[in-house]
């Protein structure tokens, strides 16, 4: 991106040091480095530090490396202990994933994993128990396999992100889910996605795709289809959303499809045009104000104000038969201050989907921008 370098989440650093421990546990031999392979596909060969090799566990750590990413997790040390009892065979294999020290506890509904679980996401999750797995299928290993995960000093780092107003306490997050942190150098990723426009649009293109990250970009393919999707080129804008639109307008784009998580895309509806968090929130006050038009009564009202995260507002509203109804009033939110945004002659639309993947707001002029999906462009 740009010359910027990429890094690695913390997911991959840990689905790493599992494996190595693994691998040095079952084998009796150390080993100095790792690889193993992201859900992006793009390889990461970890070095390994911190080895404490005994007969029944080993643990090494790795030392997360964010790239050009400005967060405060680059340089951590995140670590694992493997531990095997060892069973009578294939089918008393299984894996338990933990969280020791550093790792932070979830204590609010609405998160990734249920209350009172170790704030593992679920890819990372998967990423490691696909690397023990590996170590296993090689070397034979059978039993219950116990992986502890555990970052020191996380307790510290945590309370310099958001971690303790989401209701995680105790630790950081073990995130991510390409395996990759992309570079967001403010300045340096902007003239990016402005670079990336003006290649599309001398290329011909008048319409195109902007989504945050790799969730929209998944996101858009399951709804429309992979065929549909790739016929309109896209654009990575990280939490650029008002730099893309200016870029669009000026480069003499036709129409902007936005495509994300609710979570990021509903403060557009209040009119923050830059998502990060340091920018601003609002998520779940827009919320809010957009159910109080659509008839939610106190309590409800209530409890989305309590709302841990949007996912949580979300169900609040679902269950009370009033996400259409909020959902549509967003929308028209979201069409409006893009529309401000936009310059004469670009039609900026946005979807918003669900956790799962489903389609929770289309705005108007989404649809505008959809219907031009089959046109061929001149």
């Amino acid at each position: 991106m740009g010359g910027l370098r990429h890094g690695f989440t913390t997911g991959s650093c840990a689905a790493a040091a599992a494996k190595a421990a693994a691998y040095m546990l079952l084998t009796g031999k150390e080993k100095t480095q790792i690889t193993i392979k992201t859900p992006k596909g793009i390889p990461y060969t970890a070095q390994l530090c911190h080895i404490v090799r005994g007969e029944t566990q080993v643990s090494c750590a790795v030392r997360k490396d964010g790239g050009d990413d400005p967060d405060v997790t680059s340089g951590m040390l995140i670590g694992a202990r493997v531990s095997l009892k060892k069973g009578g065979g294939d089918t008393d294999r299984a894996l338990h994933i933990e969280g020791g020290a550093g790792v932070g506890r979830v204590t609010l509904p609405g998160l990734d994993q249920p209350v009172g679980a170790a704030a593992i996401n679920s890819v990372p999750r998967r990423m490691i128990g696909a690397a023990v797995s590996e170590i296993l299928e090689e070397c034979g290993g059978t039993g219950a396999v116990r992986i502890t995960v555990s970052a020191p000093g996380g307790a510290e780092i945590a309370e310099k992100t958001f971690n303790p107003l989401l209701g995680i306490t105790g630790g950081i997050s073990i995130l991510g889910t390409s395996g990759i942190v992309e570079p967001m150098s403010d300045a340096a990723l902007a003239d990016t996605i402005r670079a990336r426009l003006s290649v599309l649009r001398a290329e011909g293109a008048e319409t195109v795709f902007a989504v945050p990250g790799n969730m929209g970009r998944e996101f858009l393919r399951r709804y429309l289809g992979p065929e549909r999707a790739e016929r309109i080129p896209a654009v990575v804008c990280s939490n650029f959303i008002g730099e893309t639109i200016d870029a669009a307008s000026g480069l003499g784009f036709t129409g902007l499809l936005l495509a994300g998580h609710a979570g990021k895309l509903v403060k557009l509806g209040n009119g923050i045009m830059n998502t990060h968090s340091r920018e601003g929130d609002g998520r779940i006050d827009t919320l809010l104000s957009c159910a109080l038009v659509a008839g939610a009564e106190l309590p409800l009202l209530r409890e989305i104000q309590a709302a841990n995260t949007t996912n949580e507002a979300v169900d609040l509203l679902r269950r009370a038969g009033l996400l259409s109804e909020t959902m549509d009033i967003l929308a028209k939110r979201i069409d409006r201050f893009c529309g401000r945004r936009a310059a004469e002659g670009l039609t900026v639309g946005a979807l918003l989907f669900d956790a799962e993947g489903g389609l929770l707001a289309a705005t108007r002029a989404a649809e505008t921008v959809l219907g031009r999906l089959d046109r061929p462009e001149k």
